[in-house]
């Protein structure tokens, strides 16, 4: 066993002093941020408003991003942003405590990316399919909903672009979330499982593992995957694809980690909800169009946004339900809609379109 010697205790008492010290230093300021955040709800809510909104999601972008820009080390970027978007979280439950939907039940992937974006501190609404998210939100029964709606190795999730067409909520922030699948089940091997479940997406992103690795198995796709996870836990015989938290929560054990095809999947969520967000300085804008079906019309809408050297940063193309080989196009845009040249730009597209819907203008995530 090591000892320490004199010199070193007096050195670590030293530095565990300027440690407590710092710590009530820190607990002061916190305190401080918190009594400022229960002003800001007193100066919204004075004069008897009941509709005051407290979460800006363009103004925490601000903070994070400066935030990032002021860190110098020893703890990452992301590490860094991720205690603030906790003191964040606290304070703002000060204010008004928000409820967030979310395709459930808890461990789900979608309830990760509920707390990387809005904090701890924040109540998640577990429902039981995206749709229910956009009827929660549009009922006033949640604050925000948050949607997955796109996946790096699979495409885009279509129950939330069939949504996204006919909701009047807007897109007010997003997040992406690292997607890293565990096998999961009650058994002790690969060999005891007879049929895995999971959600559609990530059956499809570990389709290469599961062929590989067990080509034996039984696939059902089912709602989500924690879903997959409860499933499990009730039945001996399953696998459930799912994430390691998954795992904890459900009482089941990690056969295989990391059972994604890809090493970098990556699943994009959106923020929806009523309001709609001020610029923040580094911002997207989403819409959906449709076309005449005549030469050149796309190339025409595209060339709105070229010659005012606005990036485009998303186009994807999928059939209309209303009339047959015609297609709908959702578009992301660099910048926001309030801003003068994408304002310009989104008049001169609506002129050109037989459909033109804008579903909202949100920052760009700090946090990776």
């Amino acid at each position: 066993m090591m000892t320490i010697s004199e010199t070193e205790k007096k050195q670590l008492g030293a530095i565990r002093h300027q440690i407590d010290s710092i710590d009530e230093q820190i607990q002061v300021l916190i305190a401080q941020r918190a009594e400022c955040a229960q002003e800001v709800a007193n100066i919204k809510t004075q004069g008897g408003q009941v509709e005051a909104v407290f979460y800006r999601p363009e103004r925490e972008a601000q903070v994070l991003r400066d935030v990032k820009n002021r860190n110098n080390g020893p703890l990452s970027d992301d590490d860094m942003m991720r205690l603030f978007r906790e003191i964040m979280s606290v304070c703002l439950a000060l204010e008004e405590p928000l409820r967030v939907a979310y395709l459930g039940p808890e461990g789900s992937y979608s309830h990760a990316s509920v707390l990387k974006q809005f904090g701890s501190f924040a109540h998640p609404y577990a429902v039981s399919s995206i749709e229910e998210v956009f009827k929660i939100v549009e009922k006033g029964e949640a604050n925000y909903g948050l949607v997955p709606v796109e996946n790096s190795s699979e495409g885009v999730v279509k129950q939330t672009q069939n949504a996204l067409i006919n909701t009047p909520l807007k897109i007010t922030g997003e997040v992406e979330l690292a997607i890293h699948h565990c096998l999961l089940s009650q058994q002790k091997s690969l060999e005891s499982i007879q049929k895995v479940v999971a959600h559609p997406q990530a059956l499809g992103q570990c389709e290469l593992w599961l062929k590989n690795n067990m080509p034996w198995v039984k696939i059902e796709a089912v709602e989500s995957n924690a879903l997959a996870a409860q499933m499990a836990n009730k039945d001996a015989s399953l696998g459930a694809i799912a994430s390691e938290q998954a795992a904890q929560l459900y009482e089941l054990k990690i056969l295989e980690a990391r059972i994604e095809d890809r090493s970098d999947n990556t699943t994009k969520f959106w923020v929806v909800g009523e309001e709609e967000t001020d610029i923040s300085g580094q911002d997207k804008t989403a819409l959906i169009l449709a076309m005449p079906n005549e030469s050149g019309a796309l190339m025409s809408v595209l060339d709105c946004l070229a010659s005012r050297k606005i990036s485009m940063k998303r186009i994807i193309s999928v059939p209309s339900n209303e009339v047959k080989w015609d297609y709908l196009f959702f578009i992301d845009i660099e910048g926001h809609q309030n801003e003068p040249n994408v304002q310009a730009a989104l008049l001169e597209i609506k002129k050109q379109t037989s459909f033109f819907k804008l579903l909202g203008s949100f920052p760009t995530s700090p946090m990776s």
